[in-house]
């Protein structure tokens, strides 16, 4: 249920009072209601208190997808000049058909990827356009940047749920980056207002977080060569610490999404965070990339998602077991655009859409348990099962006998080798 503030007029009041102790031309708001999505951060906590001395009703909303911080942050947003403060908790939502369908698609960005930011943020602005409609708001803000990806996301999602929305982005407004153009003077600004942040221009990385992951980027990271510290993992042991024994795990499936660890039958937030402690304490599931964003720079950035990880990986296990050859063929060839298209931000794109039927018919008979076995940062697969297994052991037995007459395969060879032969007979 959504949180609301209980004294939002002691709140109108005070930000009608330091409008009138502006001048007529900071009033570009007029008094027009705007969305902003409030993470509580520095960035978006200077964006409150610039929308609102710019005339507008500025209603903070933060979306919990998971990612285990302190939410209540409604006096802080009220105290930074906005009018409204809601919560919307989305995180089934977005692990159920956000992360859950990209392991059915085995979406990997660049082969290595696992998408976590990218999957949330369409989740995000959905959860804000419904915010927008239920408040008669046309005006969305968010404190993405101009050279980042989030932008691209949070932007094409809000025109496709939204067409008729106006978006603000201060990061590429002139007059906020002239008073505002970096961290250090966000940070003054803050203090100026008696805004209160955990930042500090000292902070040598960023973290945003949901429980599908941990993305770590900039400060000490833009160095492609910097190796991480230790300290900056929320969710992954360093292997070197990691216990020095092997830990086993089932994972269960029903038409590629998963449903079960360990026998235990749980909802999707609670299963993907139960595979995030195992996993995580056994130091698997840390990607170190540089990665093409959108905006045509490369990027590094270090990724943490242990419990994904295992996801990816036992399930396209057991497609070899489940799926036919050419199936999985035709789908892996669609994996590098499917993933593209939920980095770029096209998650609501009919391009996306059309191709999650084809991975939704691929997955009808995507069920049974994988076991795998965890091991300071590896995870290696010892054995799978299936109601629906294309693996017929009197066919593929080694033995004498069973129903595969080998007799057959000299017609078959000469058949297929025949292009062979005759490209061969034309160079002698």
């Amino acid at each position: 249920m959504p949180k609301t503030s209980t004294k939002p007029a002691k709140a109108k009041i005070a930000c009608a009072t330091a409008l009138r102790d502006k001048p007529a031309v900071a009033q570009a708001g007029k008094g027009e209601k705007v969305i902003l999505l409030y993470s509580g951060g520095l960035d978006t906590s200077v964006i409150v208190r610039w929308l609102a001395d710019k005339g507008y009703q500025v209603i903070c909303v933060t979306i919990d997808v998971g990612q285990q911080e302190s939410l209540d942050l409604e006096k802080k947003a009220l105290g930074s000049g906005a009018a409204k403060f809601f919560v919307r908790d989305i995180t089934e939502e977005f692990v159920r058909d956000g992360v859950f369908q990209c392991i059915r698609a085995e979406a990997k960005y660049e082969g290595r990827y696992l998408l976590g930011t990218s999957i949330a943020r369409p989740f995000m602005i959905k959860a804000i356009v419904d915010v927008a409609k239920a408040e008669g708001a046309t005006y969305i803000a968010h404190g993405a940047t101009g050279k980042g990806n989030d932008q691209c996301r949070f932007e094409l999602a809000a025109y496709a749920l939204l067409p008729g929305v106006k978006l603000i982005v201060p990061w590429r407004d002139a007059e906020f980056r002239a008073l505002i153009p970096g961290r250090k003077e966000a940070i003054d600004y803050a203090a100026k207002h008696g805004i209160p942040v955990a930042a500090s221009v000292s902070k040598p990385w960023s973290t945003d977080p949901n429980l599908a992951h941990r993305s770590h980027e900039a400060g000490e990271l833009e160095d492609p060569w910097y190796k991480p510290r230790d300290e900056m993992f929320q969710l992954v042991t360093p292997p070197q610490k990691a216990p020095d024994k092997t830990e086993a795990l089932e994972v269960e499936f029903e038409r590629g999404y998963p449903v079960g660890v360990n026998g235990k039958r749980l909802k999707p937030a609670k299963l993907l965070e139960t595979l995030n402690v195992i996993a995580g304490r056994n130091g698997v599931g840390v990607c170190d990339m540089v990665e093409n964003r959108f905006v045509g720079m490369k990027s590094r950035g270090v990724y943490e998602s242990p419990g994904a990880t295992v996801l990816y990986e036992c399930h396209r296990d057991l497609e070899g077991l489940t799926l036919d050859r050419e199936v999985m063929r035709i789908r892996d060839s669609l994996i590098p655009k499917y993933a593209e298209l939920v980095y770029y931000g096209y998650w609501f794109h009919p391009a996306k859409e059309c191709l999650d039927v084809f991975i939704n018919e691929t997955q009808k008979n995507v069920t049974g348990v994988v076991r795998c076995e965890l091991y300071k940062g590896s995870i290696r697969i010892t054995g799978r099962k299936s109601p629906f297994s294309l693996y017929d052991a009197n066919i593929a037995t080694m033995e004498a006998g069973g129903s595969y007459n080998q007799d057959d395969a000299s017609g078959f060879l000469r058949i297929v080798g025949l292009p062979t032969r005759v490209m061969a007979n034309l160079k002698k």
